[in-house]
């Protein structure tokens, strides 16, 4: 039995080189005479992002991390004499002992991968690896079902749409299938384009084949006999699979004209978007599909009774249909069994931010947000406190600490100021200013904004504005209050989801942290140190050695000192860019979001947030320590 080498082949691996390892090992596999012992495979994602490149050993289970081109000899080395490469091993943090398959690995232990099965473990560029999972099988029990029947199977599974709005997946269906319409469609959106978000990215990337299937399933009991997938160019290697895919199953006989023998009818063909976050709202989107400008429609009518050129259309983001294999496989009962009540199944995650076990997770409905950051995600990096959790992407909402054992469901979420979305969870930690957060969301659904109704344009504008004013320390008492009315407004008036959510950052963050929103109106404190206009820069004379570093790279002269005397700061001058604080060997450099209190220019309050050391990124909020 061959023993099989499997190499991420991921966008996150890639960018490490993975392709490098790849080539390498296959040289040297060839050069051995090796190659005809292993089947060495380049796959899609195995979802741990902050260890890649990565590869596993089958049927061992080897699980290496961080492996480069130079690791490949003595790794071909272990793989000969069926040995371990210690090194290359998983390392705990916690315990520091090395772990050998990657069911050991925390970062894998509480998820329960059904759509991401084969994410990593087959090669995304050739059919015959995913016909041997058991790849379109389904198709079969599904061609002797009346379309009716597979709805009401979809309906009893309790599938909910994972793009975010989290609409009854069956429920669509049936509306699209009793639908008046001489031709019918069926849309997949993987249109994906909240910051730091890639899960459907991914699944195109590593189980192209998985999503086909699904949109065969969705055509067929809604009635379509075209397909489209509506994917942003941004995505070139899911974009290159996906097409790959579509030509492989049609050489096989699964799509093109009478499927299987079975009359059905359906094709599928690749929309590339420009990369507007308004078209994934679904009637910009078959607006962009149209060849029109991506604007969304007031509803009703309905896409599932008037969509694509008029006719019944069905859209379905790409995580809904890769889980309706998974679904006609195991049955409607046992995928309803795993979940909540009311949230069914499995979600996916992009777990990104200030933690530890950056990647893809895969978990069941119900999951809390503790067991995600703190026993997946490993908790928060550089040993800092967690401060917040920002769910479903720019339209989401911030979560705190007292939402840690809160789960992971729709209505749950929803209830507590933020929402599924389509997965994104950014992890923030004590350093992140939770206005500035706020501020930087609300610049992005602004800007992406397509300007079609007044609420959102104008309203969001003026939402911007006034946070504007607060992080530069012009903000006032009263704002808090315009802050949330404001918000409310544009939730209740604007014409699609993105107006209707844009203020959720705001609000959540106001909701939950308005003792930080306070300190920046009324103290004019920032105590996360990250505002800019908020900080103050000094030096303490006691422990300044005028070594003259700091003077020397200030670029605007604001620091002055004699030799061997201690050095000043000018705070008129001083352009608060952090390179005093970076050049400063002796800790000599303070920040702190005081209060102006005297007249005079060197008199501040200096006892608010003491940041010593550090170096402010003031740009981007980011911060590290020296």
């Amino acid at each position: 039995m061959k023993r099989s080498i499997l190499v991420c082949g991921g966008t996150g691996c890639v960018s490490s080189h993975s392709r490098l390892v790849h080539d390498a090992l296959e040289k040297e596999l060839r050069t051995r005479g090796l190659d005809k012992q292993f089947e060495l495979k380049y796959t899609g994602c195995h979802g741990f992002c902050e260890q890649g490149p990565i590869i596993t050993v089958e049927p061992e289970g080897y699980f290496y991390c961080q492996v480069t081109d130079e690791h490949v000899p003595k790794l071909v080395d272990s793989l000969r004499e069926g040995s371990v490469y210690e090194d290359l091993l998983y390392k705990d943090p916690e315990t520091q002992e090395r772990v050998k398959t990657r069911d050991e690995v925390p970062f894998y232990k509480k998820q329960k991968r059904l759509v991401l099965k084969n994410c990593g473990r087959i090669n995304p560029e050739n059919i015959e690896d995913y016909l041997k999972t058991g790849g379109y099988q389904t198709l079969d029990k599904v061609f002797n079902m009346p379309p009716e029947a597979v709805i009401e199977e979809v309906k009893a599974s309790g599938l909910r749409g994972r793009g975010g709005g989290g609409f009854p997946t069956g429920l669509k269906w049936a509306y699209a299938r009793e639908a008046r319409g001489d031709k019918k469609y069926l849309i997949c959106n993987a249109d994906e384009g909240d910051p730091g978000a890639f899960m459907d990215r991914s699944i195109l990337e590593g189980d192209p084949h998985r999503v086909l299937e699904g949109m065969l399933i969705a055509g067929y009991a809604i009635g379509a006999s075209e397909g489209f997938v509506y994917i942003r160019a941004e995505y070139p290697l899911a974009v290159k699979r996906l097409a790959m895919a579509i030509r492989q199953a049609r050489e096989k006989g699964y799509l093109g004209n009478n499927i299987l023998g079975s009359g059905f009818n359906f094709n599928i063909h690749i929309s590339q978007g420009a990369g507007a976050f308004v078209c994934g709202e679904e009637t910009a989107l078959i607006a962009s599909l149209q060849g029109n400008r991506g604007m969304p429609r007031p509803r009703p009518p309905f896409p599932a009774t008037k969509g694509l050129w008029d006719r019944p259309t069905v859209v379905n983001n790409v995580e809904t249909l890769a889980n309706l294999p998974v679904i006609l496989n195991m049955g409607a009962g046992a995928y309803a069994s795993i979940g909540t009540k009311q949230s069914k199944g499995t979600k996916i995650f992009a777990l990104t931010g200030k933690i530890k076990n950056t990647g893809l997770v895969e978990v069941p409905m119900g999951i809390t947000l503790r067991e995600i950051i703190f026993d997946i995600g490993g908790g928060i990096r550089n040993g800092k406190k967690f401060k917040a959790v920002q769910i479903g992407g720019p339209s989401g909402g911030c979560l705190g600490e007292e939402h840690l054992d809160l789960p992971i469901d729709y209505d749950s979420l929803i209830e507590a100021g933020a929402m599924m979305g389509s997965g994104g969870l950014v992890v923030m930690d004590e350093d992140t200013c939770m206005v500035e957060l706020a501020r930087f969301f609300l610049s992005f659904t602004r800007m992406e904004a397509c300007g079609k109704c007044t609420p959102c344009r104008e309203g969001n504008t003026r939402l911007l504005e006034i946070l504007n004013r607060i992080v530069e320390g012009k903000g006032e008492p009263r704002d808090l209050d315009l802050l949330e009315t404001l918000g409310r407004n544009i939730i209740d008036t604007s014409l699609c989801g993105l107006g209707q959510s844009a203020p959720n950052p705001v609000l959540s963050a106001l909701r939950y942290f308005r003792p930080e929103y306070e300190m920046h109106v009324k103290q004019k404190i920032c105590p996360a140190g990250v505002c800019k206009d908020l900080l103050s820069y000094r030096i303490i004379e006691e422990k300044c050695k005028a070594c003259g570093l700091c003077l020397k790279h200030c670029p605007v002269g604001a620091i002055t000192g004699a030799k061997g005397q201690p050095h000043r700061i000018d705070p008129e001058m001083c352009e608060k860019c952090g390179e005093c604080l970076k050049k400063c060997p002796f800790g000599a450099i303070v920040t702190a979001g005081g209060d102006r209190i005297g007249k005079n220019k060197n008199d501040y309050q200096w006892d608010h947030v003491p940041r010593t050391r550090e170096l402010h990124d003031l740009e981007s909020g980011r911060r590290e320590r020296y």
